[in-house]
């Protein structure tokens, strides 16, 4: 069981990981909400039969646990708003329990093995307003099950074997009334009123500090060069290597993508490979709503070029 236990978390984490990540230099905002059940107790630590998360720009804000079974708010802000986190969880647990045993039965598992049964929800718009993407899923241990298409309003299964509770729900109009609905209008509301909350409460806005490094390539004819940009707040930024002042096309420079620091602020990571005896003039370029004009960093001799150097920072 261990190693079964092992591989579905292993999923998962692929899952949480992957399918929130946050998008590079857009002017996007997201909220999701992520319901993991379990068809038994695991009696692990920290691995509960039941949790529930909101991601707020890819920021955790609230957390509940069928152990605990209490709101845990993740941001100081949040504890104002408690009562928006009371509604519904009850429900949202009724409706993974209830679903896991359907799907169990429906494919005749065994009630002794272990199954996982995940729900994503929620919406991104862009800083105008505008949809950008909605999103209601299930994962079944670690697979793809079901998702909702906002568009055709109606429930898509990627596999055979999911056909029939696809067909069931489509047969239910109620369920893609509040499943459109809610991705509709609910969501964008919802995420409005937490950045408005939450920036009015933390009032943090924060300059980027930038810095440039030149780094030994692996390749020794090649250098790379890496821009950093942390501490920043809130999310809205740009960031792009620039030769001669002309910004580098985005298939030529890797980047981490804007991701989360753990104070709430957020960073961003890009870098190029140049050849080593390269003349050209380079520089990084960064942009944000708390600067009164722009960061340029140009790499020149008085950036020492460092040995290469292979971590989970820089590959990623």
């Amino acid at each position: 069981m261990g190693t079964r236990v092992a591989k579905l978390f292993a999923l998962l984490c692929v899952f949480l990981l992957y399918r929130t990540s946050p998008s590079i230099h857009a002017e996007k905002h997201s909220l999701y909400y992520i319901y993991t059940g379990l068809s038994k107790p695991v009696y692990r630590p920290g691995i509960y039969q039941f949790t529930a998360m909101a991601l707020l720009d890819d920021i955790q804000i609230v957390y509940y646990n069928s152990e605990e079974q209490k709101k845990i708010p993740k941001q100081t802000w949040m504890e104002k708003m408690r009562d928006y986190w009371e509604e519904g969880r009850k429900n949202k647990k009724q409706w993974i329990d209830e679903n896991i045993d359907s799907l169990m039965k429906c494919t005749k598992q065994n009630e002794s093995d272990l199954h996982v049964l995940q729900w994503r929800h929620g919406c991104e718009v862009d800083q105008q307003g505008d949809e950008s993407k909605r999103i209601n899923e299930y994962c079944y241990d670690g697979e793809d099950f079901l998702s909702f298409d906002y568009k055709e309003s109606q429930w898509v299964a990627p596999l055979d074997t999911n056909l029939i509770t696809k067909w069931k729900w489509n047969n239910v109009p109620i369920l893609k009334q509040r499943t459109a609905g809610y991705l509709e209008k609910e969501c964008v509301d919802w995420l409005k009123k937490f950045r408005e909350y939450g920036d009015k409460e933390l009032g943090k806005a924060s300059p980027p500090d930038v810095h440039v490094f030149a780094r030994k390539s692996s390749d020794e004819t090649k250098l790379k060069l890496i821009c950093m940009a942390t501490g920043f707040y809130a999310k809205d930024m740009m960031m792009t290597i620039r030769k001669y002042r002309t910004p580098l096309p985005e298939n030529e420079i890797k980047s981490t993508e804007i991701r989360p620091n753990p104070n709430e602020t957020f960073q961003i990571k890009n870098s190029v490979e140049i050849q080593e005896d390269e003349e050209a003039e380079y520089d990084c370029f960064v942009s944000h709503r708390t600067l009164t004009e722009p960061i340029i960093i140009k790499w020149d001799s008085s950036i020492p070029v460092t040995l290469h150097r292979t971590s989970s920072v820089e590959n990623e």
